[in-house]
């Protein structure tokens, strides 16, 4: 029977307990994920083989063959040439993952220099325990079928990064705020979506999950992605190749200082949808290589400031889209209000009206970090309706209170993107504004001078009131004169 994907879960999860007290825990997710995805390939490798086996009558050779296979697993380095190992376990999956990297091109970096040969770390006894856990179910595609693998893979970053704590948000962006973000650009079916930050790819999935919501096809999406990291950036790339996106675009590297998807002219790639979470307020983004003016046209409206690059990643995201293009970016409350240069900034991209929205989002919602974010919806080409106007969204309130971290449902999600898309005011919820008014407001975009969320006072009846009051103090006196009666009567009066 296929594995269901709570099965499926449980089961991964399970084996992170091996590890337990052995590793770091924000250190997990390299091992148990290189593991995974080395089973993944071998199962899958030897069911397309005994597929062949039956295409070509039995001849071995070309039933082996690499053209027939997805991925190429040279001889001696399959899953099950490592089991047979009871000794150097951990020499055996570093060479068996050398060796894949070395035949496939596209996994190039992949494993990210996992290594199991540490015998303090990994003796072979616990690797022996790992490899008979993950030896519990096979992982071909007739088991567990690529959306559910996917899946379970998802949820297991998520699982990594609740247990990494603070870390957790180099990699991982709540799934609801990123469904947030996708529900209001909506991709569509044919369109190239970039995420300049990509972490894990939970964004770029997203997109694609979407569109699967939307009966379309998400095939014919054109995934773009960039990512720093290179232990983040192998979890990206097992992570979309696990849900058999084969042809996804995804580079290493500083996007900041060195943007790796250029046109054959050398100037910045341009996408139908860009979307991300970059790091909050980061100190070294590439400030110098900004202020004397970026070699890629990216500073528009200003050079942010030394210490905070929140803008630099909204400018080149700006700059990364096409005439009739948008975007989505988590950014820090602080970036809708500071002053200097990040208000010249502000200012540029206001009076070319390119920002659509600004969404508050309640706070505890990231890994990392306590304070409240909100989301840009910017919009090259704005409907004749919204030309000239923002929209403000007050969310701080739509959040499900959890004990460690807050979360959004599924609830919170279609309130936050309806409202986008109704364009309409709420009172104490959303208002759409004119730009003349955020001009008067020196281009300051913090919510609250936009969305009045204080409570309605009550109207008091005074008259009513007065005369409540007078019949309690009645009541006082009655109670009053009835305990002194008692009193009297047990010998205690005057």
């Amino acid at each position: 029977m296929p594995l269901t994907q709570q099965q499926l879960e449980a089961h991964l999860w399970q084996a992170a307990d091996i590890l337990r007290g052995r590793i770091d825990s924000g250190d997990y997710k390299h091992y148990i994920f290189g593991l995974l995805f080395f089973k993944r390939l071998s199962d899958v490798w030897m069911e397309e083989y005994e597929a062949k086996l039956k295409v070509y009558d039995g001849a071995e050779a070309l039933a082996a063959d690499r053209d027939e296979h997805r991925v190429h697993i040279p001889e001696g380095y399959f899953w099950e040439d490592v089991r047979k190992k009871t000794t150097d376990i951990g020499a055996a999956l570093n060479k068996a993952f050398h060796a894949i990297e070395d035949a496939n091109l596209e996994l190039k970096g992949v494993f990210q220099d996992v290594d199991f040969n540490n015998k303090e770390r990994f003796p072979d006894d616990v690797l022996e325990s790992l490899l008979q856990h993950f030896d519990r179910y096979r992982l071909r595609k007739t088991d567990v079928e690529p959306d559910v693998l996917g899946a379970a893979y998802e949820y297991l970053i998520a699982k990594f990064a609740d247990d990494a704590g603070k870390k957790g948000g180099e990699f991982y962006t709540p799934k609801m705020v990123v469904r947030t973000i996708v529900e209001m650009i909506r991709p569509q079916a044919g369109m190239h979506i970039y995420d300049p930050a990509c972490g894990s790819a939970g964004m770029l999935l997203e997109a694609v999950h979407h569109l699967e919501r939307q009966g379309g096809d998400p095939r014919s999406l054109h995934l773009w992605g960039q990512e720093m990291n290179l232990n983040t950036w192998a979890i990206c790339k097992m992570n979309l190749f696990l849900h058999d996106i084969d042809d996804a675009k995804v580079a290493r590297g500083d996007t900041l200082r060195d943007p790796q998807h250029l046109t054959a002219a050398n100037g910045l790639r341009r996408f139908d949808r860009v979307l991300a979470n970059p790091p909050f307020s980061l100190k070294k983004w590439g400030h110098a290589q900004w202020k004397d003016g970026d070699k890629f046209g990216r500073d528009v409206y200003g050079c942010p400031p030394k210490s905070y690059g929140d803008l630099a990643f909204v400018q080149h995201m700006v700059a990364s889209l096409k005439d009739n293009g948008m975007l989505g970016v988590v950014v820090p409350h602080g970036v809708l209000f500071r002053g200097g240069a990040e208000g010249k900034i502000r200012k540029g991209m206001l009076e070319d009206d390119l920002i659509e929205a600004v969404v508050g989002l309640g706070p505890n919602l990231f890994y990392g970090t306590g304070i409240p974010a909100a989301i840009l919806v910017i919009n090259r080409a704005k409907p004749d309706t919204r030309k000239g106007k923002v929209l403000f969204i007050h969310g701080a309130e739509e959040l499900v209170e959890g004990k460690n971290q807050n979360q959004m449902s599924d609830d919170n999600v279609d309130r936050l993107a309806g409202a986008f898309h109704a364009w309409e005011d709420e009172e104490r919820f959303c208002r759409v504004v004119d730009l003349e008014e955020v001009e008067k407001n020196d281009f300051n975009l913090n919510i609250p001078r936009y969305v009045d969320t204080t409570e309605p006072e009550e109207d008091i009846d005074v008259a009513a009131e007065l005369a409540t009051l007078r019949g309690l103090m009645a009541e006082r006196d009655a109670a009053e004169r009835t305990m002194l009666g008692y009193l009297e009567e047990l010998g205690y009066g005057a």
